[in-house]
């Protein structure tokens, strides 16, 4: 019985030749990233107070990202508790105020193929997209982890989620894990490996693949993962990794799934997720007339430079809607560096946007792009429950780059393929 790429890195990170669903086994870790809100202030403490030490600190990534950039006491405390432990420690892997870490983490040469990994946030899936099988854990199991520098998993069952035909321009990927959304719900796959293949994730760009394996967590799923091909070779290549051989991890072609699932790439519209939930899913045409206060560029699904590059397609020659916010945060420095000597983002502030630091921002309601009180929003971001990223009187739409960019120009919700 053959086995999938996701049983493969189980099998190696426990000592097994193989491995199958309900198995239990301990696994060596080979990477734990925790940022500025889960690790220091908790882990850490915890850690110090035990008398512990980190077990590997070079395997160890601190990427602080979610209060920074904020001038109140709360958030300049958290950042000082997070720089203090790291310099303490002597942590090697420390990066300060880089941008979000699900992007960062990859971006600065930390995974590639074949790795587990765990992180303390839940969308550490984001790293499947690479390869890599990487979970999100909770403040007891990083502790555990930083300890020992293993945990104990029960071996998942695998869904296999094929794409067919090719996406139609002016639709990504966030479009795809929005209808996954919408037609499983976000428990839809509870404890079960999502495995994205098939033409249409073929033909995505590595970096749009990320918002794939990120949003797994938005269906329920243990986490998302892509066997990696010669984009992957190449983008990580970019970021310094290199040395990868994507056929050492790929699914065998007898590989068993619980599912298979199809979604046709060829027929997919432009997908947008009503307040309060990603399943709230449904497509564009449907959401007529919505007028809004406010779009957001912004976040690990939404702004890396693919995601800035799909929003320039948009906005190039026009303007954003008077009475319309449109705020712009790329998700990493680098990127925003990238984006700005190639124009991506001259293209943006012609329009109208107003340019945020790189960060967590406003997915999470802090910052200048948090929503105001009754404030309707559009955003590329991956959850729009009530009170994530403003009052509970604010409204928040889920959408992709492309969708974000029209509806700013409309200043209501607007199909991107009648302006591309």
């Amino acid at each position: 019985m053959g086995q999938t790429i996701s049983e493969k890195i189980l099998a190696r990170a426990s000592g097994q030749e193989t491995v199958k669903p309900g198995d239990i086994v301990t696994c060596q870790v080979d990477l734990a990233m925790v940022h500025d809100s889960s690790g220091p202030r908790t882990s850490g403490k915890k850690l110090d107070e035990l008398g512990v030490p980190v077990w590997d600190m070079s395997k160890l990534v601190v990427i602080s990202d979610h209060y920074v950039n904020l001038d109140d006491a709360a958030a300049k405390n958290v950042q000082d508790i997070c720089d203090t432990w790291c310099e303490t420690h002597k942590v090697q892997n420390f990066i300060r105020n880089q941008g979000i870490c699900h992007i960062v983490l990859p971006q600065e040469g930390h995974v590639k193929p074949g790795m587990f990994c765990v992180g303390a946030d839940s969308h550490s899936t984001t790293a499947g997209a690479f390869g890599a099988f990487m979970v999100g854990v909770g403040a007891t199991e990083i502790t555990g982890v930083m300890a020992t520098g293993e945990i104990w998993a029960r071996v998942p069952e695998n869904v296999r989620m094929e794409v067919t035909g090719s996406l139609k321009p002016g639709v990504a990927g966030k479009d795809v894990i929005l209808k996954i959304c919408g037609d499983h719900g976000i428990m839809g796959f509870g404890y079960q490996v999502v495995e994205f293949c098939g033409e249409g994730v073929t033909n995505m760009s590595a970096q749009d693949r990320m918002t794939l394996t990120n949003m797994a967590a938005e269906i329920g799923a243990k986490t998302g993962i892509i066997a990696p091909d010669a984009k992957t070779v190449e983008l990580l290549a970019s970021w310094g990794v290199t040395g990868i051989d994507p056929a050492e991890w790929q699914s065998d072609a007898d590989a068993v799934y619980a599912k298979h699932i199809k979604i046709d790439g060829d027929a997919l519209a432009p997908q947008v997720a009503a307040p309060s939930s990603p399943e709230n899913a449904d497509d564009v045409g449907n959401y007529k007339n919505v007028k809004l206060n406010q779009a957001y560029l912004g976040a690990c699904t939404g702004a890396k430079l693919e995601d800035l590059r799909m929003a320039a397609q948009v906005m190039k020659g026009k303007k954003v809607a008077s009475g319309t916010r449109f705020l712009v945060a790329p998700s990493t420095v680098k990127m925003r560096e990238i984006a700005a000597a190639e124009g991506t983002l001259g293209i943006l502030e012609e329009a109208g946007a107003t340019i945020l630091p790189s960060g967590c921002g406003g997915c999470i309601g802090l910052g200048d792009a948090r929503l105001a009180e009754d404030a309707v929003g559009i955003s590329s971001t991956n959850r729009n429950f009530v009170g994530r990223a403003g009052p509970a009187s604010s409204k928040l739409y889920l959408a992709s780059p492309f969708t974000v960019a029209a509806s700013a120009v409309a200043g209501e919700i607007a199909d991107p393929r009648d302006m591309i």
